[in-house]
């Protein structure tokens, strides 16, 4: 599972000017700079580790000539006590790196663990768990990559990849069929067209319209069931809104395709990751 160098370096590089500025001010006061050290990341807790490579790259682009070790696979699962990874080089640049490469490695691997926990609950249904685009400005791509890393798949990745028709859509248009009937006259032959559907109604409505990919939008279980039951495989049937770890195998029981969260990046604890020096 591959991220985009070039992307993910602006994004470090946009985090560094941020946190850094004009210098580390403690770090230049008081750190020999010839001063050598070695330090292990440490889990704290259990979960998901994801963002190793961010991590390394991160202290690479502090100081290049910093030695970074993978103690673990990217994904795995840890326990409280377990080492992750390895760093070795100029105490300085280390400490430079440091809390920006924790809060990469913490929010993500936060992400990884709470969206395969989620998937865990779904093991017995044939059903996907997909993200949303309710992540953190300016770190999507790193938010859904460890949506990835816990055995979750991606929604759209922005405005400019999918359709999707949502209420506030259909109320300008004035309906799921003119939506719709718009979309598709102005797509390429090749993108399909989402709708979401708030009751029966709509989605019969967005059936005629023959919409690709049918929403399900804060239902009941029941009443997912029966429009699952109305689609009848005429098009991809997706879950969301109000799905919480109590209710997601109810959900995914009605028989739908797919079940989108938006918890999984916008209501997240990140893991308890330290970076603990060898004196």
């Amino acid at each position: 599972m591959n991220l985009n160098k070039e992307e993910v370096l602006k994004i470090i590089d946009n985090a560094l000017e941020e946190d850094l500025w004009t210098g580390d001010i403690t770090t230049e006061a008081i750190i020999d700079k010839s001063r050598q050290i070695t330090g292990t990341f440490l889990a704290k807790e259990s979960g998901v580790i994801a963002g190793l490579e961010v991590v390394k790259m991160v202290f690479k682009k502090v100081d290049s000539k910093l030695n970074f070790k993978f103690l673990i696979d990217e994904g795995t699962k840890v326990e409280a006590g377990e080492e992750i990874a390895e760093i070795s080089g100029v105490a300085s640049s280390i400490l430079t790196g440091e809390r920006l490469a924790l809060n990469f490695l913490q929010r993500m691997s936060g992400i990884a663990t709470k969206t395969a926990k989620y998937k865990k609950l779904v093991t017995d249904y044939d059903v996907r768990i997909v993200d949303t685009r309710k992540t953190t400005p300016g770190l999507r791509i790193l938010e859904k990559y460890a949506v990835r890393i816990g055995g979750g798949s991606n929604h759209r990745l922005g405005l400019y990849d999918a359709v999707m028709i949502k209420d506030n859509h259909i109320r300008a248009v004035g309906g799921i069929k003119e939506a719709v009937k718009r979309a598709k006259a102005n797509i390429p032959h090749t993108m399909t067209v989402e709708v979401e559907t708030e009751d029966l109604a709509d989605v019969k409505e967005a059936l005629e319209a023959r919409a690709d990919i049918i929403m399900l939008d804060n239902m009941s279980s029941k009443m997912m069931k029966e429009a699952v039951e109305l689609i009848d495989g005429e098009a991809i049937v997706e879950a969301s809104g109000g799905i919480t770890n109590e209710t997601i195998a109810e959900v995914a029981a009605t028989g739908v395709d797919v079940i989108s969260l938006g918890t999984l990046t916008h209501t997240i604890n990140s893991l308890d990751i330290s970076l603990n020096f060898e004196v």
